[in-house]
């Protein structure tokens, strides 16, 4: 079991964000491209809790990022409605932040200087420069502050793009694939550290991922995106409750029952897994 991070103490005066419902109406999704038509998403309908940790599983080329980019008003659907709280998604939408596989910083910026661009407009100096400091002391980049990209290793990268996401004290943090790029230990790490983030800052988790022991580890719902047979796009196949406590063993007679039966949704054979 990978180290757990540390929680630092927060301050209700700096950290004012809300964890924010998210809703999915009769969404779809159809690209078209030289005077052919694709569609990724088929009447997705779906509601994620204020405060959930979501994980969106799927075979490649689902829809999955499509739906996350949804949310952010990085993409809009061809139909349906996708609504952050009270609110409809119409354009970029300023109550979410998004972190990639990527960490996609700036190379001649530092790290403190990188977790600053995340800032809300117009944020108060003092509070902003207290927000990084905690955000810094979370994700244990405090020493590191100063460096530059290349000066650090790919997971403190990942770290200081989580920070730079958390530093709009979004209502929604989506992530895709935030640590597909990661060696196996460092990604232990990563999960621990996505845990300690939740904990101590409220906000509602939307993460897509290939990989279904991480979504066990962390979720507590996981989505399967899938197809039918006779029916173009992708919609909810199973939307599964994990109840366990965090930490989670992965020896766990219920682990290995929802692992078989998630394995098998995808089209893999859990016996050879």
């Amino acid at each position: 079991m990978a180290t757990a991070f540390a929680l630092p103490h927060t301050d209700p005066a700096v950290r004012t964000a809300t964890a924010l419902d998210v809703d999915f109406s009769n969404v779809s999704r159809t690209f078209t491209a030289k005077k052919e038509s694709r569609t990724v998403l088929r009447d997705v309908n779906l509601h994620i809790n204020a405060g959930e940790v979501v994980a969106i599983l799927g075979a490649s080329g689902c829809g999955k990022s499509t739906l996350l980019r949804s949310v952010s008003g990085l993409d809009a659907p061809s139909t349906g409605i996708v609504s952050t709280g009270p609110r409809e998604v119409n354009g970029i939408n300023e109550l979410c932040a998004v972190a990639f596989q990527e960490p996609r910083l700036l190379p001649w910026r530092s790290v403190r200087e990188n977790i600053a661009l995340g800032l809300a407009p117009k944020t108060d100096p003092t509070a902003g420069t207290a927000l990084i400091n905690e955000l810094l002391e979370l994700t244990d980049l405090t020493h590191a502050a100063d460096l530059r990209h290349r000066e650090i290793s790919g997971g403190m990268a990942q770290r200081v793009s989580l920070a730079r996401a958390l530093a709009r004290r979004p209502g929604v943090l989506l992530l895709d694939e935030p640590f597909g790029a990661l060696d196996a230990l460092t990604r232990l790490k990563m999960q621990d550290l996505l845990l300690s983030i939740h904990a101590s800052f409220p906000t509602t988790v939307l993460m897509v991922t290939h990989d279904v022991d991480e979504a066990l580890n962390l979720a507590d719902r996981i989505v399967v995106l899938g197809r039918n047979a006779d029916a173009a796009g992708a919609t909810v196949i199973e939307d599964l409750t994990i109840t366990a406590s965090h930490p989670r063993s992965h020896n766990a007679e219920l682990f290995a029952v929802h692992r078989a039966h998630l394995l098998s949704l995808l089209g893999v054979d859990p016996a050879k897994h």
